[in-house]
Parts: structure tokens; sequence; C-alpha cells
């Protein structure tokens, strides 16, 4: 049984943390809001783009002239899974559960034949991942406080893997990051960002609603071209305002859950020291009345 004096050092040392805990929840919630409204404003224009590109591209005939972001490379052999995380813990599962969904997409392109690449956003990711995939690190960032990131910071992003595209690192790019639902949800989503996808039937259900015929000036492909840069950088902003809410909504309930079990542990070892006191006292009573009865 422990002594008086190490379960009252204990019983502090829980209440200190948690009211660390209790803090950590409160900033949480109050950027939370911020954050949550930053993702749910930017979700109907990168939402809109991604369907605008998508409708351009299902009008226009692939050839030597058009776009890599719509022609591809002709293949798919080798993918690049751009993961963002963030650099912080105490998240619960946010960094988790995204790697986690990378990590079981590799596994079915690699047992498919294909390559698997990582460009991770975020230090946590990166550092999951590479316990498997220490050879498949094509690059890592650091991206700091998700909630201060600009578009300018996306746009650099995508200027770096359109480059890398450029050159033939890679076929195709997928992004993982996480859909921020509510406070206790936030879902690991995946998302393909280049080359753009085009979904199937997309030109055979216009036809079928009877919309009506569009004609653009200029031609479909120079819209594109100015399009398709901006969309990778687009959506790469609105990953890193998802996972923004998300890390905060997920933070929030983690650090809710700690406080609440350091409570419960509070409790727990404050009956045990009161019950090591009375005892205590009692051994101190009975060897009094021993000693006075042997008088």
């Amino acid at each position: 049984m422990a002594s008086l004096k190490a379960l009252k050092i204990r019983i502090g040392s829980v209440k200190s943390t948690q009211k660390i805990t209790k803090a950590m929840k409160m900033v949480a919630a109050a950027k939370l809001r911020r954050a949550q409204e930053a993702a749910e404003a930017g979700r109907p224009y990168a939402a809109t783009l991604e369907r605008v590109v998508a409708s351009l591209a299902s009008k226009v005939t692939v050839s030597e002239s058009s776009p890599k972001l719509l022609a591809g490379t002709g293949k798919d052999q080798v993918h690049l899974f751009v993961v963002a995380t963030s650099d912080r813990g105490l998240a619960g599962a946010f960094n988790t559960n995204i790697a986690r969904l990378a990590k079981k997409r590799a596994d079915e392109l690699v047992a498919q034949g294909k390559t698997v690449k990582f460009y991770t956003i975020g230090r946590k990711g990166r550092a999951v991942l590479q316990r498997q995939y220490r050879d498949a690190m094509a690059h890592g960032i650091e991206p700091g406080d998700l909630g201060k990131l600009a578009f300018a910071d996306a746009r650099g992003y995508a200027d770096d893997l359109i480059a890398r595209f450029e050159k033939g690192e890679f076929d195709v790019a997928h992004l993982f990051f996480s859909t921020f639902r509510s406070v206790m949800t936030q879902e690991p989503t995946e998302q393909q960002i280049i080359p753009v996808k085009v979904p199937e039937g997309r030109v055979a259900a216009s036809a079928d609603t009877g919309m009506a015929a569009v004609t653009y000036e200029p031609d479909e492909e120079s819209i594109l071209a100015d399009l398709l840069p901006r969309n990778v950088a687009i959506q790469l902003f609105r990953a890193m305002r998802e996972n923004a809410a998300s890390e905060q909504g997920s933070k929030m309930t983690a650090m809710d859950n700690a406080t609440r079990n350091a409570g419960d542990m509070i409790k727990k070892l404050t009956t045990e020291y009161n019950r090591t006191r009375q005892a205590a006292i009692t051994t101190e009573l009975v060897e009094i009345i021993s000693g006075a009865e042997a008088l």
C-alpha cells in the first residue's frame, strides 16, 4: 500500500494535469469556432470549382496539345500520396486516422504491382508512415499551425506538386485529409487531384437531363489550362482548412476525455488516501489503548 505522502503527491500531480487538459480544451474550443467557419466558408467554392473543371474536362477530346493536368501521363503506375496531417499531437486519433487510410490504400496499390510514394504535409503523418514506407518518402513539409496557413502556402505546395508531375516523378496524385463533420466526427477523406478526375457517365448524364448546350470563349482547353493549376491549389487549401477544424474538434474531444479521466483518478486516489489515513489512525489508537492496558 502506498504511503500517505506518496498518495498526496500523486493527487497533486493529477490535479495539475487536469488543469492543463481543461485549459487546452478551452483553447481548442475557441480555435474551433474560427476554424469551422473558415472550413464551411471554403467548401462551396472548392466544390463548385471541382465540378466546373470536371464538366469542362468531360467535353474536351484529349490530344497531344491538351494540358498535362488533364491528359495525364497515359499510365497509372506511380502514385503519389499527398498526406496532410498536423505537426502537433494531443489531438486524439486525428493524425492516425488519416495515416491509416493512406496506408490502407497504399497496401492495396502495392498488391496490384503499383509504385507508391508519399508527399507528407505535417510531421505526425510522416512519423507514422515512414515506419512502413521509409524508402517511399518523396518529400516532407512541416506547415506549423494549420489555422494560420494562407492560400499562398497551398499555392506553393500545388506548384511543387505540378512541377514534380511535369518532370514525370509520378502519374497520379491522391490527397488525404480529414473532412470536418462535427466536434465528435472527423472523416478521413481521399481525393484524386492530379490529373483531374472526370466522373464516369458525366457526358451521358448531361445529355439525358436535357441540359442546355454551352459555348465557351475561349475554348475549353484554354480555360482548363488556367483552371487546372488553380484547382489543385484550391483543393489543397480546402484540405488545410478542413484539417484545421478537424484537429481542433478532435483535440477538444480528447482533452475533455482526459479531464474526465483525471477527475475519476482523483476520486479514486482520494478514496485510497482517506482509507490509508483511517487505517493509520486506527492503528495508532489500538497501540495507545494496548499500551494503557499494559500499564
